[in-house]
């Protein structure tokens, strides 16, 4: 049942994305993917959308922002023409680059292109302080939201737990929530924990800890280390001790960066304007929501893990960045 609830969610927004790409091609409109409503990559995609509306609104560009299912939908959503732009994780974006992992395996996608990173997500294990869970040993015979089908969130949690030595088939009760279910779920002690791959703060978070009392579980081990050592587009981080109420001590983790990456068939000029117009509008971008305060332009083109859309290049290069 899950499955197939998963798959009509993804089948309607085809539809709705179908036919925003269709009236893109008549009305000059941009169309950019982003994630849960409920998660920063929606607030990307709306609030990049809003700027190009209020800059290039009487230049006949029309942007919509959309919520969908994540990384791997948007980069497939881009690769058939579904949407223009999308917001994906700096390893998927490597992985459907490069022909890796069994969704791209032997058939990279070679069209895909990077515009510019934003802010940097780590990954999250979240439980409440009642499950008695402390380690991601702990996780075993527990109910646990590993994210999505088509999330980013998912590959990353299904990589902890490979490392980990757990069998998500059989040695946990895995769940497939959207976040905003899954952060229910949690505080009405309907799963135990979830992985979630978001930056920091992330509001769902801090609401949650302020209704429930929660523990964030340190994903750090000689296995995680080594799985960052080997990629390059990983890299450890460090949760702030204070960040969400209750959990008062640094917690260890490693994480990705959120990557605007569009196709290759993307028209150059249009990706210059756009480019153009959010980075001369960084302060805007950055005054929208929590997790952009602190973009710099020399950060948001490190982490690209597929090729420079040449639209982005020229302005880059204009700037005397790349």
């Amino acid at each position: 049942m899950k499955r197939l609830l998963t798959f009509m969610i993804g089948l309607a927004l085809c539809g709705s994305l179908t036919l925003a790409a269709t009236n893109a091609t008549a009305q000059n409109f941009v169309v950019i993917g982003g994630g849960s409503t409920t998660g920063v990559y929606y607030q990307v995609a709306l609030n990049i959308c809003k700027i190009i509306n209020d800059k290039l609104g009487g230049k006949g560009y029309n942007c919509i922002g959309r919520p969908a299912l994540g990384s791997t939908f948007n980069i497939r959503s881009i690769q058939r023409g579904l949407l223009n732009y999308g917001v994906a994780q700096s390893d998927w974006v490597w992985k459907a680059a490069n022909g890796k992992d069994k969704l791209w395996a032997g058939k990279p996608d070679k069209g895909l292109r990077t515009v510019f990173t934003v802010h940097p997500e780590v990954v999250m294990l979240v439980t409440r302080k009642d499950t008695g869970i402390k380690t991601i040993a702990d996780l075993k015979g527990k109910r646990v939201n590993i994210g999505n089908p088509g999330s980013g969130q998912r590959g990353n949690a299904e990589d902890v737990l490979r490392l980990s030595g757990i069998d998500k088939d059989k040695d946990i009760k895995a769940e497939g929530l959207q976040q905003n279910e899954a952060n229910r779920a949690l505080v009405d002690k309907k799963i135990d924990a979830f992985f979630y791959t978001i930056g920091v703060p992330w509001g769902g978070g801090l609401e949650i800890a302020n209704s429930t009392a929660i523990n964030v579980i340190p994903v750090d081990s000689a296995p995680i280390r080594k799985l960052v050592a080997d990629n390059p587009f990983y890299a450890m981080a460090t949760i702030p001790g204070g960040t969400y109420k209750g959990v008062d001590k640094d917690v260890a983790t490693y994480g990705v960066k959120a990557t605007f990456v569009t196709g290759e068939k993307e028209p150059a000029d249009s990706v210059y304007t756009v480019v153009k117009t959010i980075f001369e509008n960084l302060d805007t971008l950055r005054n929208s929501y929590a997790n952009f305060k602190n973009l710099q332009p020399k950060d948001m083109l490190q982490g690209l893990s597929a090729p420079l859309h040449p639209g982005a290049m020229k302005y880059y290069k204009e700037k005397g960045w790349q």
